[in-house]
């Protein structure tokens, strides 16, 4: 189910899970750390029928470069008839994707199988 991963660079890794493509993003997503992402983003998120996964778990800072890549990924993923889910638990990366209503885009799920529907065992839920 899983394949071996990749790291293009150090800020993004790339794996296959569950037939989709996770973006995983690394450390401090600034202005150079997105240059250095966006092709490999573009690769990932612009194949016809893509489902991606951009997972945030792995961060420590989010400015409005990432932003825009999130906004980006979508943007191709959609254009090419696929799926584009996002994984985000970083509490300022959250209020920052309400305030500027990329949320509403690109809703956030707080694990990646909750993203991909897969469902918790019964006795694992959460205190909601």
């Amino acid at each position: 189910m899983r394949q071996e991963s990749a790291s293009p660079t150090r800020h993004l890794r790339v794996r296959q899970h569950r037939g989709h493509t996770v973006l995983e993003f690394r450390g401090e997503i600034d202005i150079a750390s997105a240059a250095e992402i966006a092709p490999y983003l573009d690769r990932e998120t612009g194949r016809p029928g893509a489902r991606v996964v951009l997972d945030l778990d792995g961060i420590e800072f989010f400015d409005c470069s990432g932003l825009r890549l999130l906004y980006r990924a979508r943007s191709q993923v959609l254009d090419g008839g696929g799926q584009v889910r996002l994984v985000c638990t970083h509490a300022m990366t959250l209020r920052m994707l309400r305030i500027t209503g990329l949320a509403r885009l690109l809703p956030p799920w707080p694990t990646l199988d909750e993203a991909l529907g897969v469902s918790r065992p019964a006795g694992r839920r959460t205190g909601r």
